[in-house]
């Protein structure tokens, strides 16, 4: 699987959308954030891939990491 964002000015404005369809990629952390599943999400977007999805979750999990680990250095 190639990107998983794609950010364009054509669609939608620029917003980060899933590659490959039109769906902001906030959408998914909306439904995350409201208690709804990844399944209930897929379901309501079928053009986003499960495995889109993931990497999505696990990048966003690195790049959390990866902030705090230099925001202690920093403030240390």
């Amino acid at each position: 699987m190639g990107k998983i964002i794609n950010i364009d000015k054509d669609i939608l404005g620029g917003t980060p959308v899933f590659s490959g369809t039109r769906v902001p990629i906030k959408n998914l952390f909306d439904y995350l954030e409201t208690g709804e599943t990844i399944d209930e999400f897929l379901a309501d977007f079928e053009g986003v891939k499960r495995e889109q999805v993931i990497k999505l979750i696990k990048l966003s999990n690195k790049m959390i990491h990866s902030s705090t680990r230099i925001l202690n250095e920093n403030f240390a």
